[in-house]
């Protein structure tokens, strides 16, 4: 029964661990597509910050990657910036494999 229960623990402790790796990667994308958004957007160094981090927020009202993509999209908009729902969405994509990249380097 110690096997089973060992093993049971392992995976436990995997997912765990895959779970937190996934939620790093999530807020560290939102942070990327933050910045890169806000260059677009012609905001000063602080106001990219600034913004980053309403990105990070953002995905806090919704499970899933639309909460952000709406916000970013309606930013776009509202700033008159020219990318495509398909760019945006191929932007994120993007970062999400660069933030993936960061954080097991880091680790």
């Amino acid at each position: 029964m110690s096997n089973f229960e060992d093993r049971q623990k392992g995976f436990e402790g995997k997912f765990a661990h895959d779970q937190e790796l996934e939620f790093k990667a999530t807020a560290r994308r939102n942070k990327l597509l933050g910045l890169w958004a806000a260059g677009l957007m012609g905001k000063s160094e602080d106001e990219a910050d600034a913004y980053a981090k309403e990105v990070v927020k953002a995905d806090f009202e919704e499970a899933g990657d639309n909460d952000v993509f709406r916000k970013v999209r309606a930013d776009f908009d509202a700033a008159g910036v020219e990318q495509s729902d398909h760019q945006l969405r191929r932007q994120m994509d993007d970062l999400m494999a660069q933030a993936v990249d960061q954080i097991e380097s880091e680790g």
